[in-house]
């Protein structure tokens, strides 16, 4: 028997799934520990053995690859935790990292406190050189300006530096000739080009990208290194695999040249999930909806495809490489809840986390959450959580919701369903955000809850968004994990080549594919020997626009057709993009491409299908509950790994199961597909 693992790590739980040789899904949670990331995702392995009946060492022994999503990066820049850096920039450019774009997060915000920059201007250096916009040398790095840079940097101890010339992305001489004079004055120190992270124009967001990878670099390349050492020395010699912002992976030299792209790792492996679930149901247009201890996830698959975005901002800094649009939201199962001054309910985006926890963990935890007010409107077992191993302390939850209650002038249940209102109308809000407010209308597209908590909020929520249908996997609580499993080697490449689509140069479009090609191939080949495809993407946009879209460009042959024909087929491309993300498009414009881009992808192969359970009688009522839906409410019991292939569960009710639990409101209706997952058919 062989396996594979993935292993992701959220800000309350660790999860950890295996998939052997037969298709067979097993998986175990355990504690994150944000003070080491690395000590919960070994838990969580050694959990995962006794599950299987196997050692450590046996596992491992016997697992071909194991992917990774982390939040080393996510939790560096959200704490200002990262490296010390020094940043070398063109002579009179030093101050773009704190001029960001001239706009302030929130411009009619007077008291808008400065976000300090990662790199203090003592730190900033500007280096007498100048490349123009064509790639002609302006003026030639000089290297006494040089030196005297490097030797300020020596004295105030930096660790890692971003170097980031003036267009570079046309001529990367000066910023290479730099690294090698760094690495000479200052062996062991971390380097960052912006001509190896972000080759593009737009200078704000070309230092930006730099200095963020110079800032989490050293501490992924700390922690990865880390791991690596420590399950080599339990038995396992395959690779290990980091799952990047963009929703493919790539080994862990890859992900500390581009440290900046592992910022969304983690909710990545949700999307590349989502994309999977979509092929699996027959349903190409869905909302993924993923919602865990700390935070909740909310993104678009449009025809089986998702979107990739290079507009990300993360603790207020810009990433400007390709990741998938997620929008994030303080809102999970440990949000907590509390009255404001203005007399209003808040519910996150503070959490409980996985220590102290919810106060029914308890663990110590002393203010109310979301899951303690779960507890108290009955959708939770207290007797029967995490499968019986986790007995929840109903009277203190109850006891914080009093207390709450009090001060609302409301009664303990009245406030706990307050607490889950509020929720519900935030995360209902997340969803609007990536539809209604791009023009895309929700209703005709499917909900796929994920994550531990999601399965008790997702039929409110598509009620309130007029969503009929939602459907909720078997392995719910650790899909993120299970889509890592699910996506494929990717390396990301871009080029700037500026032009309107009707006075383009075809050959030089033509010939700078081709070369992102060969070099994405000699770049993957240094580390994967299967089968390789490349994807084009063009970055394009109307002439007044100040934004890019990702363009697919699978229906164009640039090696094949003529000019006239990839003229035409970049405009059409762009056009049917804009319409899917907007809901417009403007056929008399020619649109303007900016960045050309290549996927290189190394196809791994697929997973094996879970086996179809064995024929067997129904799942029966294992016990009834009262759960609170605006009034006491008796709601028959279901386990999720009873229910039989077709099986029809009538609301309301709840599907349980290690894991997760399932709300299924008053006329809701689900049934169980073929891979034992629930799709789910909602009421008005």
């Amino acid at each position: 028997m062989s396996y594979r693992i993935a292993v992701d790590v959220g800000g309350t739980f660790t999860d950890v799934v295996a998939v052997d040789s037969a298709g067979q899904i097993t998986f175990v949670k355990a504690p994150s520990t944000p003070e080491d990331q690395s000590v919960g995702t070994m838990d969580g392995i050694g959990r995962l053995a006794i599950e299987l009946g196997l050692s450590v060492a046996e596992l491992l022994g016997q697992t071909e690859r194991i992917v990774h999503g982390m939040t080393v990066a996510t939790n560096a820049l959200l704490e200002r935790k990262g490296a010390k850096v020094g940043l070398l920039t063109t002579a009179g450019h030093r101050d773009v990292l704190e001029m960001r774009e001239g706009l302030k997060p929130e411009r009619y915000n007077m008291r808008l406190a400065r976000l300090e920059p990662l790199v203090p201007r003592h730190l900033r250096f500007g280096i007498t050189e100048r490349m123009r916009a064509d790639g002609r040398v302006e003026a030639a790095l000089d290297p006494a300006s040089l030196n005297v840079a490097i030797e300020r940097l020596k004295a105030a101890d930096v660790t890692s530096i971003a170097v980031c010339y003036l267009h570079a992305y046309r001529d990367a001489s000066h910023e290479r000739a730099t690294r090698d004079a760094l690495k000479s004055a200052m062996p062991g120190v971390h380097i960052s080009l912006s001509s190896d992270v972000l080759p593009q124009i737009k200078e704000y967001e070309r230092v930006s990208t730099t200095v963020v990878n110079a800032y989490v670099g050293p501490l992924i390349e700390l922690y990865l290194g880390r791991l690596e050492d420590q399950l080599k020395q339990v038995g396992f010699a395959g690779p290990l695999l980091i799952i990047l912002s963009h929703g493919g992976v790539a080994p862990v030299a890859e992900a500390v040249r581009v440290a900046a792209a592992t910022v969304l790792s983690g909710p990545a492996g949700g999307l590349a999930g989502g994309r999977r679930v979509a092929q699996i149901v027959g349903a190409p247009d869905l909302i993924t909806f993923d919602v865990g201890g700390t935070s909740s996830d909310i993104s678009l698959i449009t025809n089986g495809e998702v979107t990739l975005s290079k507009d990300r901002t993360m603790a207020g800094e810009r990433i400007a490489l390709p990741s998938l649009d997620i929008v994030t939201l303080g809102a999970g199962g440990g949000s907590i809840a509390r009255l404001e001054t203005s007399g209003l309910l808040e519910v996150g985006p503070q959490s409980a986390g996985s220590v102290p926890g919810p106060i029914c963990y308890g663990n110590g935890g002393t203010v109310p959450t979301v899951t303690d007010a779960s507890v108290v409107l009955g959708y939770l077992d207290p007797d029967n959580f995490a499968g019986g191993q986790t007995k929840l302390d109903h009277a203190g939850a109850l006891a914080a919701f009093e207390t709450l209650g009090g001060q609302l002038g409301v009664s303990a249940l009245e406030a706990a369903a307050g607490v889950h209102r509020v929720v519900n109308t935030q995360l209902a809000e997340g969803i609007r955000v990536v539809t209604v407010r791009r023009g895309v209308d929700p209703r005709r597209f499917a909900l796929l809850g994920f994550g531990g908590a999601a399965g008790i909020h997702v039929t409110e929520l598509a009620a309130m968004l007029g969503i009929n249908r939602v459907v909720v996997p078997r392995a719910a609580s650790v899909l993120s994990a299970w889509g890592m499993l699910n996506t494929e080697l990717r390396l990301e490449a871009v080029q700037t080549s500026v032009g309107e689509t009707d006075r383009l140069d075809i050959a030089a479009l033509r010939a700078l594919y081709a070369r992102m090609d060969d070099e994405g191939t000699s770049r993957m080949q240094t580390w994967f020997d299967g089968a390789i495809e490349h994807r084009h993407f063009a970055e394009m946009r109307y002439g007044e626009q100040v934004f890019e879209i990702d363009v697919p460009l699978a229906g164009i042959d640039l090696a094949k057709a003529n000019d006239a024909e990839i003229v035409a087929g970049l405009k059409a491309a762009f056009e049917k993009r804009h319409d899917e993300l907007y809901a417009y498009c403007l056929p008399e414009q020619h649109p303007v491409l900016v960045n050309a881009r290549v996927a290189t992808v190394g196809l791994l192969p697929e997973l094996a299908s879970e086996p179809a359970p064995t024929a067997g009688e129904p799942a029966t009522v294992i016990a009834t509950r009262d759960v609170y839906l605006k009034d006491w409410t008796p709601a028959a019991v279901y386990r999720f790994t009873d229910l039989i292939l077709g099986q029809v569960i009538a609301g309301p009710a709840l599907i349980e199961s290690d894991s997760t639990t399932v709300l299924l409101r008053p006329g809701d209706s689900a049934t169980t597909t073929p891979e034992r997952w629930l799709d789910i058919a909602v009421s008005a």
